[in-house]
């Protein structure tokens, strides 16, 4: 794979959906409109837009080795080349399998062989691709046999589950044999950890705090309005916005990497606070008969002219 880089990347706007509802996160830089911009992640959701910093209490886990490195927090999908050692294979043991209706799981991992050494496979990941190959509909045998077949450079597409991390660490201490994979299955299944593995938090062995990012400011969207102004005067600011909430909250003076960033962010805001203000007109317009029903909800500005300053005030 060919990646072109250039010497100044805009930041990517993740989306995600869960239960239907929509949300947006992606790096940017907050300021108080004096002092120097730091970076944060900004967080939107359909009714609020949230400004959030790093934790950094906990020292970020090192790469070297599964002993150092933790599971990922979010289920997403993870590309990892393992490379195959002569001793030992790919170091790495599957439950799971099509005819138990499960997915490939890893179920354990050799220290110190290749899987180990990647730092970035876990017990719990599910195995999606093997070398772009999607095995996720192969029955417990064949998914060991393109294992065993896939090469001494072997990239696997995984994901993790959080849920089902309990139950493999559980017969690892009870020191199963691999053959056990339908009684292991069985044990997932009758729990239907996999119904609930995106809604659930089952207590981990792990010290892991549950989410790495705080939140530092909310601002509720409905009758929010946002601006690029400098505050009273009529000059916009570069590459920067605010978002002003109906209850005083600020998110904030947030810079964004380049102009088609800025956009996006305005957009998505935008249309968020829109449709938090239509819903809102139809619920107080069903109280309301038809010749006195709100036509229209929102923010105006009035330019004030003061022999004092050079410009429009607002």
């Amino acid at each position: 794979m060919k990646i072109n880089a250039t010497t100044k990347m805009a930041t990517p706007i993740e989306e995600k959906v869960d239960q239907n509802l929509k949300t947006r996160t992606g790096m940017v830089m907050i300021s108080d409109g004096k002092s120097k911009p730091e970076l944060a992640r900004l967080h939107l959701s359909m009714e609020m837009i949230t400004i959030q910093r790093q934790d950094t209490s906990t020292p970020a886990p090192t790469p070297t080795s599964t002993t150092a490195s933790h599971p990922p927090i979010e289920s997403k999908e993870r590309m990892v080349q393992i490379t195959r050692q002569k001793v030992g294979g790919l170091g790495l043991s599957i439950k799971g399998g099509a005819e138990h209706k499960l997915p490939i799981l890893i179920s354990r991992i050799y220290k110190d062989q290749a899987a180990d050494a990647t730092g970035q496979l876990f017990v719990g990941d599910a195995i999606i691709k093997v070398n772009g190959e999607y095995i996720t509909a192969c029955p417990h045998d064949d998914a060991v046999n393109i294992l065993r077949n896939a090469g001494d450079i072997v990239v696997l597409t995984v994901k993790h589950y959080r849920a089902a991390t309990p139950f493999l660490q559980k017969q690892l201490s009870r020191e199963t044999p691999e053959s056990d994979n339908d009684a292991t299955c069985a044990e997932l299944k009758a729990d239907e950890v996999w119904k609930s593995a995106n809604n659930s938090r089952p207590v981990s062995i792990s010290s892991e705090p549950e989410n790495r990012w705080i939140d530092l400011v909310s601002v509720p969207l409905m009758m929010a309005y946002v601006t690029r102004y400098i505050y009273g005067t009529d000059k916009l600011r570069p590459n920067a916005f605010e978002v002003r909430g109906l209850n005083g909250t600020t998110t904030g003076i947030i810079h964004c990497d380049d102009l088609a960033i800025l956009s996006q962010w305005l957009k998505y805001i935008t249309d968020n606070i829109v449709g938090l203000t239509s819903l809102q007109m139809k619920l107080y317009n069903r109280n309301f008969p038809v010749g006195e029903r709100i036509e229209y909800m929102g923010w105006v500005n009035e330019g004030v002219i003061s022999n004092h300053i050079s410009w429009q005030s607002y």
